[in-house]
């Protein structure tokens, strides 16, 4: 038998170690589309090439599962008139969990085709904008604008069973103006027991919490602020410490000043890039897995762009408008639009 030089091995361990991950360039995208009558879609959850889910403003929860050739679709009404309008989906791995926005709040746990609401709540300023489940999928997170002077915050520690509010007491105070976007729920991004909040309006702020929302911290970013609908609308991270934000001003799409921040310290500092260059506005922001945190996806109204540097430029790929973008691995993602869902394949070299 023969036998390693352990130095040599010791060598090529250090190396292989060391090497960083070679950003590719995309050859080709091909997006398949499927209309989706009478729905405005921002939210999905993704599982494989084959499967996934998306809620809709109309009540609808649908899936498939076969690659969207075919739907199974279930439409709620709440007290026989009033139809929820979903802008946020999660899934906790056993269970689906939609959201509504507007006056009553309705969350809505939905499993075997069968739907309950576990959550509600009524206020003239309700408006849930994102939900999501932890790492452990015990543990979940919404957020919603401000009915008080802090955010609103519902959570659950028995996979979504039960939810509480949690009181402005432990909760940072917002600024007058300062809300969220439901845009692609994903202004909310969980990893571990941390969670990060990206705000908007007069202020484009991140609140991080590291123990599940019983404690935060508030930063303050570097994106476009001051009014309505200027802000971040999404935010991802890829690890720990690496990650990034986008937006901008939904009523002036083709601007792109000070709309897209990258973070290296877990959030507590953003810099700006690409100011005054692509993509502008934009509605959610994907790292691809596997990728080193080098690639990722911004999509909006105004089309797809696509990064390999960690986010620092970007290049646009397609000019289909959709709301979110969700991968499965680092050459296919799931899409939602108005009135559509896309399968996305990369080509890469």
């Amino acid at each position: 038998m023969s036998r390693i030089n352990p130095f040599i091995f010791g060598f090529l361990f250090l190396i292989s170690c060391t090497q960083e991950y070679q950003p590719r360039k995309i050859e080709k995208v091909t997006i398949t589309t499927h209309k989706i009558d009478s729905s405005s879609i921002r939210t999905l959850v993704a599982i494989d090439n084959e499967n996934m889910s998306f809620a809709g403003s109309l009540g609808n929860f649908s899936t498939t599962s076969n690659g969207g050739k075919t739907w199974s679709t279930l439409t709620l009404k709440y007290q026989d008139s009033i139809v929820p309008h979903f802008r946020s989906l999660a899934f906790n791995g056993h269970d689906y969990f939609a959201l509504s926005i507007g006056n009553p709040a309705l969350l809505y746990k939905i499993s075997e085709d069968k739907a309950t609401i576990v959550y509600s709540e009524s206020h003239e300023n309700v408006f849930y904008d994102a939900l999501t489940f932890f790492d452990d999928n015990r543990h979940g997170i919404a957020v919603g604008d401000p009915t008080e002077n802090c955010a609103s915050i519902i959570i659950t520690a028995d996979s979504g069973e039960t939810w509480q509010k949690i009181p402005c007491d432990n909760l940072p105070e917002i600024a007058q103006g300062e809300a969220f976007f439901a845009a692609s729920n994903t202004n909310i991004k969980t990893m571990g027991s941390t969670v990060w909040i990206a705000s908007g309006g007069t202020k484009a702020r991140v609140l991080k919490s590291t123990n599940f929302g019983k404690s935060w911290q508030v930063y303050n970013t570097p994106i476009a602020q001051g009014n309505g609908p200027q802000g971040i609308y999404s935010i991802d991270f890829y690890d720990e410490n690496n990650g990034f934000i986008i937006g901008g001003n939904y009523e002036k799409p083709t601007e792109n000043n000070a709309n897209k921040a990258l973070t290296t310290d877990g959030g507590k500092t953003w810099q700006l890039v690409g100011i005054n260059t692509t993509p502008n506005y934009k509605s959610c922001v994907q790292y691809l897995p596997n990728t080193g945190g080098k690639e990722l996806f911004v999509v909006g109204k105004t089309g797809i762009s696509f990064s390999n540097d960690g986010g620092k430029t970007f290049s646009d790929v397609s000019k289909d408008g959709f709301y979110a973008i969700q991968f499965v691995d680092e050459n296919t993602a799931w899409l939602t639009g108005h009135k559509k869902v896309g399968k996305m394949s990369l080509q890469k070299k």
